[in-house]
């Protein structure tokens, strides 16, 4: 931009001194001299940055390489999901640095109006806040610093009580563990007497995480998509798995002659799909068992509730040490006594309280198996 200092000559001329007293007068009247304009204009068009949309690719693509804490891909394809559906089509186009309190409240108000639970506007506008963090300095400075202000957003309340966190009842669990379905009921029943997360449960493979005896499970990989991913959602996560005799049986018996493959696979060998389960298989099961969530009231609940039956099961209904269970189910130490705590090592131990604590629920006596049709052989078709 130009401004008009003065006539070359004649009235309202000034002098060569005046001149550049008056000129810096301008600049400070105008802020063009200052370190929030730079920050603001000169700085992000020298890293190339024009719009939040431009800013949110350039951070996808630096949580997808960075070495320190790195992130999980599913998690990146949950935010680039986000991204693509909520964030950008409402703030996209805005320059980044015009991304603050105001411009999050409009996309709360718009999320809020849509539908969207409390619990998920606020997982979705911490995207926002940590692309506009990733604006930095060649110091590594944040460029666009902000204080967020919840109140002002109008950021809903989450209350945790209120939350959809459904778990299956005993008898709910007696009810799956008779599903007709072979590879489905296995996967119930290892569910709840185990406590994996899906994810964990369907990247288990039978020579690489399966004791020879049945008896313990390793869980160091996860599935997520039919695809593997070498990891686990949390360091904690990373443990060996201890099962009742009863349930090592049924297990030992599933197996039969296989030696490797995934131990839940599709007919191509991959790991089955998390969302088919919920979908075609353990819905519709909850729909026949009566069952109803009492968050929702429907009788929909998520893979989720055999972890919580597990936990709730063994906090409250066993003597089992608070320890023990917490390794078994991957939850994080929240301390140094929980850091000191070695009970992972002593696998006797463990395999005598995974007996002695059961798993909460019946098996069925004789394991119901859906039956076979065999096709008709040329004298039957022929009669």
């Amino acid at each position: 931009m130009r401004a008009k200092i003065c006539p070359i000559s004649g009235p309202g001329s000034l002098s060569e001194s005046a001149r550049k007293r008056r000129a810096r007068e301008i600049l400070a009247q105008s802020g063009a001299d200052t370190v929030e304009y730079f920050n603001k204009v000169v700085q992000p068009t020298k890293l190339g940055i024009a719009t939040f949309r431009e800013q949110a690719s350039r951070w996808l693509e630096h949580v997808r390489t960075r070495k320190r804490k790195p992130v999980a891909p599913g998690t990146i394809e949950d935010w680039e999901r986000t991204l693509n559906k909520w964030i950008n089509p409402n703030i996209g186009d805005c320059s980044v640095s015009d991304v603050g309190n105001g411009v999050l409240k409009s996309l709360v108000t718009k999320m809020a109006e849509k539908g969207l639970s409390g619990k998920t506007i606020e997982n979705y506008v911490q995207i926002p806040k940590m692309v506009v963090a990733s604006v930095m300095d060649d110091d590594g400075n944040q460029i666009y610093p902000r204080k967020w202000n919840h109140a002002f957003m109008d950021m809903p309340i989450v209350e945790e009580l209120k939350q959809n966190r459904p778990s299956f009842s005993s008898d709910i669990m007696t009810g799956l563990a008779n599903y007709d379905r072979p590879k489905q009921r296995m996967l119930f029943i290892l569910g709840g007497a185990a406590g994996f997360r899906i994810s964990e449960a369907l990247g288990i493979e039978i020579d690489k995480h399966i004791s020879a005896d049945f008896l313990t499970i390793t869980v160091n990989q996860q599935a997520r998509h039919c695809k593997v991913e070498k990891r686990v959602k949390t360091p904690a996560a990373m443990r060996e798995v201890d099962l009742h005799p009863a349930i090592a049986s049924l297990l030992k018996d599933f197996v039969g002659d296989r030696k490797s493959g995934f131990l839940f696979s599709s007919r191509t060998g991959k790991p089955l799909s998390s969302s088919n389960i919920i979908r075609r298989h353990l819905h519709p099961a909850l729909k026949k068992l009566n069952y109803v969530n009492p968050h929702t009231g429907t009788h929909k609940a998520g893979n989720h509730a055999f972890r919580r039956f597990r936990n709730t099961y063994l906090k409250n209904y066993t003597p089992c040490p608070k320890g023990l269970y917490d390794y078994w189910l991957g939850h994080a130490g929240k301390d140094m006594a929980d850091l000191y705590d070695k009970i992972r090592e002593d696998v006797t131990f463990r395999k005598m309280w995974a007996e002695k604590s059961g798993f909460g629920f019946e098996l069925p006596s004789v394991v119901p198996n859906v039956p076979k049709i065999e096709p008709k052989s040329a004298e039957a078709k022929a009669a």
